[in-house]
């Protein structure tokens, strides 16, 4: 085939691609340097980093101990790729959860999408918020089970739905995020776990945005609710405040075993390089041993979310757990977000402009993300910044 005849052939993505451009919605890759907490753009100006989920700060610190560990695991869990020390983080997972058993994935993706396809199966009712993130909802659409979205948080949806067809269904499965990555809100996880015992059913939890953050010990928005007995699945991912790569899921061994067994991302996937397997172990031991790390972070953002919601009434959405190191300011149209971000970048801090498909239409947004490494001088002025541009939208 000619280059004139392959041009031809995918015309019809160039023209999509201009439509996003015109819509300044349009997303390209910019290769960046990172050093610290700091990010090198390609021009070489070095901006802050306020779009990382970087949670308490460890991604970028050295945790090898220059041990000798091979940079890949060679073959899936399954095959030989399983290691001593997988066995030890999922044990140090399992024991983090106070569940039976954890098993990690290639990535937290693979672990929520995984998981949800899996469990609930055909002759099951699949109940998942609207808002959750996209491995979830992939793994609702992979799974062959009966689906309801319910609106943001309504648990009153969900026991309606329980009410009317919960008798139709041999097992019934809620799935929600713990933290909601975009706005920053909690799932209400009490209600949704009187719904799941009233009726039956089974609660999925995916703690990627509050292992780490929240909860006395850090496992994540279950426990700082009080519910960690009550969720028997809890799903999360080892990229974000544990610094490192990958998911994991942690429940009753059964449902373990069973993943293991029947979890095609798990199953048909390279396991986790032991460099990243060793990283996240020694994060997670760091969780009782620094606890100062989840409390900086706290404070850094309970006292921006504090001033920005003063400052910009309406633009911050709410939140029922102070803490939360994701706070989204909302301006509305893709072009506006894109141009706060370019003004924030102008006095030196990286705020990403989140943008539909990620958000609504017509709810695009600065998503700021809050470390433990920042200093409380660079968070005041990039609160000032923020206020002061938004301010001037009107």
């Amino acid at each position: 085939m000619t280059a004139e005849k392959d041009a031809a052939r995918f015309e019809y993505l160039r023209e999509r691609l201009e439509s996003l451009r015109q819509s300044a919605s349009l997303r390209t890759l910019s290769p960046r340097s990172h050093a610290g907490l700091s990010i090198i753009e390609p021009d070489g100006r070095e901006l802050i980093n306020f779009g990382s989920n970087d949670y308490l700060g460890l991604a970028a610190h050295s945790r090898l101990d220059d041990l000798d560990l091979a940079t890949g695991a060679g073959a899936s869990a399954l095959v030989s790729g399983f290691t001593m020390g997988h066995q030890q983080l999922c044990d140090a997972l399992a024991s983090l959860e106070q569940t039976e058993a954890a098993m990690v994935f290639p990535s937290g993706y693979a672990a929520c999408s995984g998981t949800v396809a899996t469990l609930a199966e055909e002759g099951d009712l699949l109940l998942s918020d609207e808002l959750n993130h996209a491995s979830l909802i992939d793994g609702c659409r992979l799974s062959k089970a009966n689906r309801f979205i319910f609106a943001h948080g309504d648990s009153g949806a969900v026991k309606h739905r329980l009410e009317k067809e919960r008798g139709r269904y041999l097992r019934a499965w809620i799935v929600t995020d713990g933290v909601f990555g975009m706005d920053g809100d909690v799932a209400p996880l009490n209600e949704l776990c009187e719904l799941a015992e009233r009726f039956d059913a089974n609660l999925i939890v995916d703690e990627a945005h509050a292992t780490g953050v929240l909860g006395d010990d850090g496992s994540g928005l279950c426990a700082e609710l009080g519910v960690k007995s009550r969720v028997a699945v809890r799903v999360g991912t080892l990229s974000k405040a544990i610094g490192s790569h990958g998911g994991f899921v942690a429940g009753p061994g059964a449902v373990v075993d069973y993943l293991i067994n029947r979890c095609r991302p798990l199953v048909f996937s390279t396991a986790g390089s032991p460099l990243t397997i060793h990283a996240a172990k020694t994060a997670i031991e760091s969780f009782s041993r620094e606890p100062e790390r989840r409390q900086r972070v706290r404070l850094l953002a309970a006292g921006l979310r504090s001033r920005l919601e003063e400052m910009l009434p309406g633009r911050i959405p709410c939140t029922r757990v102070t803490g939360v190191p994701i706070i989204p300011i909302i301006v509305g149209s893709n072009a506006t977000a894109l141009r706060v971000s370019a003004e924030l970048r102008l006095r030196g801090f990286f705020v990403p402009a989140i943008r539909p498909p990620t958000v609504p239409d017509g709810t695009a947004r600065l998503r700021v993300s809050l470390s433990a490494a920042h200093l409380a001088d660079d968070v005041d002025r990039l609160g000032r910044g923020i206020i002061e541009i938004v301010s001037s939208l009107g």
